[in-house]
């Protein structure tokens, strides 16, 4: 009998005779050593293993003991291309710079502007292909609506995940204002792995940064233009100003904290007192505390009422004299 030539092919490009013995592996708990003659590859890859008590038959390996050892071998061949992306890196950077003087069209491949929001999903998707380590994200709350929080998270949904299984880590900072939506509560709750978001009263802009390599930032206030970062020393300067926040922030998921209330005075009526007593005007604090102006001169009229202030005047002389502006530092 002529047995058919096995044709070379990767792990998860399993041939379908591999498949078929495989699965009888598994049913039967052994097969013939002659069986699998056709289908080497279960034997290259792993997934069929000589009995220790005779070797004529071979046992099927636990598919979840293949699966997780297949996957690390993915992972180390992954930090070993980061390895070697920066090892080419550092080589080429000082050769660049000696070029710049000579080469007529200046290049910046360290920086890229990038126009409309579908085509910077699609950039921020394909950086986070490469990830294996973690992505940090501010999220403000300028510029969200509840219908563009819930198509965002539908977007970065499968992406988030990809992440986590291949065992990195998600960082969020929103501001408060941000950290009831339900969407914002569903999104974390369905992620499975190492996931934390924090908030706090004021954010900068939106920000990610992925593996510490990559960062996108938005280049307009409507959010149809956005600069990806892949300038080390810029990425760097991010992450830092990002663990500086996040050490500041108030923990909201998957465990909240409740911040403290002081001499009747709420952690929102001190960061409204702060920006009052610099002289802001209520649409100036409205908009850096990410709430609407209504809701901002209701928290004013309250913190009035428990200093006692009969003017906005009077109301800045109180802060000043009540010492809760103190009990931040």
């Amino acid at each position: 009998m002529v047995r058919e030539r096995h044709t070379e092919h990767s792990v998860d490009r399993l041939c379908d005779a591999g498949v078929e013995l495989y699965e009888r592996a598994l049913r039967e708990d052994r097969v013939r050593h002659e069986d699998a003659a056709n289908t080497p590859c279960l034997l290259d890859f792993g997934l069929l293993q000589p009995a220790v008590e005779d070797t004529q038959w071979l046992e099927p390996v636990a598919p979840a003991f293949a699966l997780r050892r297949l996957l690390r071998s993915s992972e180390e061949r992954i930090t070993s291309e980061r390895r070697r992306e920066d090892r080419l890196v550092e080589m080429f950077q000082p050769l660049m710079r000696i070029d710049e003087g000579r080469t007529a069209t200046p290049i910046t491949p360290t920086l890229r502007m990038i126009s409309g929001k579908e085509r910077i999903n699609q950039a921020i998707t394909e950086a986070m292909a490469g990830a294996s380590r973690e992505v940090l994200t501010i999220q403000p709350r300028r510029g969200h609506t509840r219908e563009g929080v819930e198509a965002a998270y539908a977007a970065s949904a499968a992406r988030d995940q990809d992440l986590l299984d291949r065992g990195g880590r998600i960082r969020t900072l929103y501001q408060h204002t941000l950290r009831h939506i339900p969407v914002i509560i569903a999104h974390h709750e369905r992620l499975r792995g190492d996931v934390e978001a924090r908030a706090l009263d004021e954010l900068t802009d939106r920000l990610i940064v992925i593996d510490r390599a990559t960062a996108f930032i938005p280049a307009d206030a409507e959010g149809t233009l956005a600069l990806e970062i892949r300038h080390m020393a810029i990425v760097r300067y991010l992450a830092t100003a990002f663990d500086r926040l996040w050490r500041l922030a108030t923990p909201v998921f998957p465990q909240a904290v409740a911040r403290p209330t002081r001499d009747g005075i709420t952690p929102r009526q001190r960061a409204i007192a702060t920006l009052l007593v610099e002289g802001h005007t209520d649409a100036v604090i409205a908009d850096r505390l990410g709430m609407n102006i209504r809701t901002a001169r209701v928290h004013i009229a309250k913190l009035a009422a428990t200093l006692g202030s009969q003017s906005r005047a009077q109301l800045g002389y109180l802060i000043g004299q009540s010492g809760i502006l103190d009990q931040e530092r």
